[in-house]
């Protein structure tokens, strides 16, 4: 059994902000707006490096959301950046109504989303922030799995028009993807080909994914890995694909098991390829701050708890 190769560890946020500095001095339209975290957010290399495309905003999330929808009706791409447990639930009104609604061409950027948030405590935490965003009209859900899949992700999130959420993480996580690496807004990345069971991920929980299908296959089980990097518009047909091939579905993500990915995942399973599934996600709790590593096992969402969702799954088939 071959196992995955996974390359050194890098930091989202690190990469967000070159890759948001570089977008604000390519294109006049996009400026930056900071929630008084950008140390936290790395906004703040746009802020050293182009300050004139800097807005500080302050500890004021709904009146950053306002100020960036009056900026997209001039025609100019605010990207506004927070935490995702702020910007998910403290300014959703200012998003829903100002944003939303009009269809407007702002970009937001939940930092610091999921669990493993660096011990900032957990009001700082986002575990339903997919689950907010995904049913706002017009609005596009991504999570990135990792460094190079943010650059990507935010270039096509910049070409395209409209309003766009992405959540990212705090640590640094394993490099899955090449420089070559195209993204495509609604399009589902087959990661791992298997006939035995599907689990389809997003996020963080990739890289556990392919941890969790190493473990498995090692047992004797073939599985196929797909990242689901765009949570809405959701790829459809490669759900049905993957049901199909395996007739067993897990799904996991870094977020509550209502109304996230694994909830989008049985929606579309329900209404046109009926198979057994499970999810893999924070169940019905509230979370709390601690060590990633005892946050992770304490919350069921290692890959530990994916191989065991894993096992269970295939004997429903």
């Amino acid at each position: 059994m071959k196992k995955t190769q996974l390359a050194e560890k890098t930091a989202m946020r690190d990469v967000f902000g070159e890759t948001l500095l570089n977008l604000s001095l390519e294109d006049e339209k996009v400026y930056a707006l900071d929630g008084d975290l950008a140390n936290s957010t790395k906004v703040d290399t746009v802020a050293s490096h182009n300050p004139e495309k800097f807005l500080q905003m302050g500890i004021a999330e709904q009146n950053m959301m306002s100020v960036a929808a009056g900026l997209a009706t001039t025609g100019l791409q605010p990207w506004a950046t927070t935490f995702a447990a702020f910007l998910s639930k403290r300014a959703i009104d200012q998003i829903q109504v100002q944003i939303a609604q009009p269809n407007l061409n702002v970009k937001m950027v939940g930092a610091y989303s999921g669990l493993l948030t660096g011990l900032t405590g957990k009001t700082h935490q986002a575990l339903e922030d997919i689950a907010i965003f995904r049913t706002l009209a017009n609005m596009v859900v991504l999570a990135p799995a990792d460094s190079v899949e943010v650059k990507k992700m935010m270039e096509a999130a910049h070409r395209y028009n409209g309003p766009v959420y992405m959540r990212l993480a705090r640590d640094p996580y394993p490099v899955i993807f090449g420089d070559d690496y195209q993204f495509e807004i609604g399009k589902a990345v087959l990661l791992r080909e298997g006939t035995d069971v599907t689990i389809i991920s997003t996020g963080t929980q990739t890289s556990r994914s392919l941890e969790a299908a190493d473990q498995l296959e090692w047992e004797g089980v073939s599985v196929s890995v797909v990242h689901m990097p765009t949570i809405k518009p959701l790829d459809k047909q490669a759900i049905i694909e993957a049901a199909e091939k395996t007739g067993a579905i897990v799904t996991t993500e870094e977020h509550s098991i209502y109304g996230g990915l694994g909830s989008a995942v049985a929606e579309v399973l329900v209404e046109e390829k009926p198979v057994p599934m499970l999810r893999v996600g924070v169940k019905d709790r509230n979370s709390e701050s601690g060590p990633n590593e005892e946050m992770l096992e304490k919350y069921e969402i290692s890959s530990r708890y994916i191989v065991k969702a894993a096992k269970e799954v295939l004997k429903k088939k």
